[in-house]
């Protein structure tokens, strides 16, 4: 070992494998940044003076003798105001042809806001997609994903929800986009003129694998400095956290871990749980908003990647394609949102409850009639009735490119209720009824 200008550097690897590499070390420490043959590296494992670190581009090519070099730190993020309206890789890079932010360097992956200094969820956030804010709304300091197969057009809906939601920043964690993907966001934040409030930390699928396990935390430091110290509303938009959890299986199985259930490692809820546990709403009124997806297997949602993402957020939304109108809706039956009632009723209008449990209501009474219906039941008057609201409740309501305001989705569903049935099939209180009705 020799020591350069405070750099630590080594020439004797002790093993190699496809992503990782090992050497004897002494004062490394956990996730500390390195170069291995130039290549840019990070410390995953310590046992004793056995450092083990991931070679973010591969370790194809890399000698026995080759030169490692510690840089004495972890990675970080300059954060200023500068931030926003940039678009940066996984390191914290501008990849938008900008300069170098200038500001305060903040290590990520730092743990998350001390529960004293939490405050509970309760200013709403409206997205514009009704089968969010009518049936799951959405609450400052929440973390919820969506649940969506390959196929589901998810990232436009991410693109949506950041363009309506009605907060002070957003920051978007693309992990394993397309080059489409990528032009996509960036051609509709620049179009819609939010770019003054939009965060960009982006890894393509022509870039490492390994690298996506960065970006959450380039993300949510940048949430962070907003949220704490500017006290501002920020929401985080990850996608997709499949790709993540695929990442560090990729790390794990190659340092030859013994995999979980699904080949994913034995921490995937820790590894999760710490950046979903970043959502907060403080005291000062800053607040952290974490939506991310996670794309399914063929609706899956048993894998170990939902399953373990099910225990730590608070719901989640549930994207499919309704075979009687054909466009993708959030699913009334599948998604949930844990907080929902510290919102509705309070700094909603107050029939939003009612009118949103008795539109699912009827809509799951469609469900049954269409089940009487393919095994060969005869249909009553009813059934007919909500067979033909349920096709109108998911073309208006539950379909996500409606974009109209909570008042708006709320006078949608008296309509249709006043449309195909009478005021005491509802089982809404009588004064909302004689307030609200909008039937014959």
């Amino acid at each position: 070992m020799t020591t350069k200008a405070f750099q630590r550097i080594y020439t004797q690897l002790e093993a190699i494998t496809k992503a990782t590499v090992a050497l004897k070390a002494q004062g490394v420490s956990n996730d500390e940044l390195a170069t291995v043959d130039g290549r840019l590296a990070q410390v995953v494992k310590i046992k004793g003076d056995l450092v083990t670190m991931q070679v973010f581009s591969g370790t194809e090519g890399i000698p026995t003798d080759s030169e490692v070099i510690f840089f004495g730190e972890a990675p970080s993020l300059h954060v200023s105001e500068e931030l926003a309206g940039r678009f940066f890789n996984a390191y914290g890079e501008p990849i938008d042809n900008g300069p170098a932010v200038d500001g305060e360097k903040r290590f990520i992956g730092g743990p998350s806001v001390n529960p004293y200094r939490r405050k509970q969820p309760s200013q709403l956030i409206p997205t514009g997609i009704a089968g969010i804010d009518l049936n799951n709304t959405l609450v400052s300091g929440q973390k919820i994903p969506f649940f969506a197969n390959a196929d589901q057009p998810y990232n436009q809906v991410m693109a949506n929800v950041a363009l309506r939601a009605d907060v002070d920043k957003i920051i978007l964690g693309g992990m394993g986009l397309t080059n489409d993907d990528y032009l996509y966001f960036k051609q509709m934040f620049e179009n819609a003129g939010a770019l003054n409030k939009i965060i960009s930390f982006v890894n393509t699928t022509e870039q490492p694998p390994v690298e996506r396990l960065l970006i959450p935390d380039m993300a949510l430091t940048a949430a962070e400095y907003f949220a704490v110290d500017k006290n501002e509303k920020v929401l985080v938009l990850l996608t997709d956290m499949t790709l993540y959890a695929d990442a560090l299986s990729i790390v794990s199985n190659r340092m030859d871990q013994i995999p979980s259930k699904d080949s994913m490692p034995g921490s995937l809820y820790s590894d999760l749980a710490k950046i979903y546990e970043k959502a907060v709403q403080l005291p000062s009124g800053g607040s952290i908003t974490i939506i991310a997806v996670t794309t399914l297997n063929d609706g899956d949602i048993t894998h170990a990647i939902p399953d373990n993402t099910g225990y730590i957020t608070e719901g989640q939304l549930f994207l499919r394609t309704d075979t009687d109108t054909g466009k993708v809706i959030i699913d009334p039956f599948r998604s949930l949102s844990r907080l929902k009632q510290l919102v509705i009723g309070k700094q909603t209008r107050e029939d939003h409850g009612q009118v949103m449990n008795t539109g699912v209501r009827l809509y799951a009474d469609a469900a049954n009639a269409k089940t009487k219906l393919e095994n060969g039941f005869d249909l009553s008057d009813y059934d007919l009735r909500c067979l033909d609201y349920a096709k109108e409740y998911s073309n208006k309501l539950l379909a996500i490119d409606v974009n109209i305001k909570i008042d708006q989705m709320l006078d949608t569903a008296w309509d249709l209720f006043g449309k195909y049935f009478k005021p005491e099939e509802l089982g809404i209180k009588q004064n909302l009824v004689d307030k609200y009705w909008k039937g014959n």
